[in-house]
């Protein structure tokens, strides 16, 4: 079976200019060469600025690029029949589409109401300050430029716990709705902030069943219009675990193999994410923050970090039938709120360790393998323009996975500078089999085991960043070494392409 890899097709500040559906089109053929077996794609409805919105702040579902509305007709990223081409030609190339979903909340209200709420305190959002007030709040979701077209569900302050803004105060503060669906905000698994239900715009009530019930009818729709394989759930760390199962088994019901992968992003809370893993009966997989900040702390304590560690304390290493992992991601780019960019000598180390290992099923970053520029702000205000760069040898490490990472893996976890590991390889993959050694410190070799089918076999790096030519020796062993804060990924001399 070939090896999945997952991409994610674009990052935070790609150009306003419509062009993503259409490049995702060009670059099928490229992708299903790399190995690349999904295509996970940006928020794909109309958000509250229209065709400069990134899809985060979700305005109208039904709005895929179709209809006039917020100042365009096209998304960020383009029309409705670009997306619907681009899908279909990344299916033809064999490889499958994950959509990013936005339910947790909702942006640009076209029409104000006003309603009855609770100031809280920000950071104890149990707290309520004071009696409770009326204000003016956007709320009402009416999509004139729609027309009621696939769906005539209005949204009201009914189907929100929670807002940010009182246009009658012109006050900016977090505000809990009294409303006849629940006390208080929505149950989570998160403990920050007494109670993270609320993240942004107008939060989205589950506990109203003409929701959960719209949102059921969208999801329906969305496949239909848009076939998708698989969903990436964002925000899942302020929604309650009970609707996101209710959604996935419904859905479900229409693709009984659909993928899902949720954002929880809680890096240095291993057991929360854990926690929430319990509590949705593991419908989803999660993306591996707590190995992204591993690969982040190693690459800013270079020799100082004990490699033996990388690979621990992760969901990875607790359960990894449910981890995607990840090296870099939208969220961690500078200048954004999550920002943990990984150093960039070490960005091949780490794809090495998610590429090429048999656990986790890894998601490869569009910056680390085409680039990237934008501008962006600095939490002072001040603008600053970025630059991402291409992770070196990228397109080695996925043509390694694609055909030499297979077979019997063994680890040679025993030195905190210099750490390997080999696949044996297997009879459905000709010539395939590796060795794969990692340094944060000096070079180094390390005698490892390939298998007795290897023995006499020659092996070169298919990095190119060592030039020695390493021979198994007849009991399937061999020395293989590795230059100075590098990776080598040694395979078989005569099955290179």
């Amino acid at each position: 079976m070939r090896n999945g890899t997952m991409m994610q097709f674009f990052y935070f500040h790609w150009p306003a200019d419509g062009s993503l559906w259409n490049h995702a089109s060009e670059k099928a053929s490229e992708l299903k060469e790399l190995g690349v077996t999904a295509v996970w794609l940006p928020p794909a409805c109309k958000g509250s600025e229209g065709a400069f919105a990134s899809g985060y702040d979700a305005y109208d579902l039904y709005d895929l690029g179709e209809f006039d509305q917020k100042g365009s007709v096209r998304t960020r990223y383009g029309t409705k029949q670009e997306l619907q081409n681009a899908i279909r030609t990344l299916k033809e190339k064999g490889i499958g589409v994950y959509a990013d979903v936005v339910l947790n909340h909702k942006s640009g209200a076209d029409e104000k109401e006003r309603i009855k709420v609770y100031r809280v305190n920000p950071e104890n959002r149990k707290e309520l300050l004071g009696e409770p007030i009326e204000i003016d709040a956007y709320t009402r979701f009416t999509f004139p430029g729609r027309k009621g077209k696939y769906s005539a569900f209005i949204w009201d302050h009914r189907c929100f716990s929670g807002v940010d803004y009182a246009d009658n105060l012109n006050e900016e503060a977090i505000y809990s709705i009294a409303n006849e669906y629940g006390d208080g905000w929505q149950p989570v698994v998160a403990r920050e902030k007494g109670n993270y239900d609320y993240l942004m715009g107008a939060d989205i009530e589950f506990r109203n069943p003409a929701v959960r019930e719209e949102l059921r009818n969208w999801g329906a729709w969305y496949f239909r219009e848009a076939p998708f394989d698989g969903v990436r759930l964002d925000a899942v760390k302020h929604m309650t675990p009970g609707f996101i199962a209710e959604w996935i088994d419904y859905m479900r019901t229409l693709k009984p193999d659909l993928f899902a992968v949720g954002e929880y992003w809680a890096p240095e809370d291993l057991s929360i994410m854990l926690q929430f893993m319990e509590a949705t009966g593991a419908r989803l997989s999660l993306f591996d923050a707590p190995l992204q900040r591993n690969f982040y702390l190693a690459g800013n304590q270079g020799k100082e970090y004990d490699l033996r560690q990388v690979l621990t304390n992760c969901i990875l290493e607790k359960k990894p039938e449910l981890a995607v992992t990840i090296v870099s991601n939208h969220d961690t780019q500078p200048l954004e709120l999550l920002e943990a960019p990984v150093q960039t000598w070490f960005k091949p180390l780490a794809y090495a360790l998610i590429l090429l290992r048999e656990q986790g099923y890894p998601c490869v970053f569009y910056a680390d393998l085409y680039g990237g520029h934008y501008f962006g702000k600095a939490p002072d205000g001040s603008e600053h323009e970025i630059w991402l760069e291409k992770c070196a040898n990228l397109d080695k490490l996925l043509t390694a996975r694609r055909r030499y990472a297979y077979g019997f893996q063994r680890d040679y976890f025993d030195d905190p500078n210099c750490i390997g590991f080999t696949r044996a390889g297997d009879p459905a993959h000709a010539g395939s089999g590796c060795a794969v050694i990692l340094s944060n410190g000096d070079g180094k070799t390390k005698r490892m085991e390939m298998g007795a089918s290897h023995a006499g076999r020659q092996f070169t790096d298919l990095l190119g960043n060592h030039p020695a030519l390493i021979t198994i020796g007849d009991d399937g062993w061999a020395e293989f070494p590795v230059n100075p804060g590098s990776v080598s990924v040694w395979v078989q001399a005569d099955q290179q392409q």
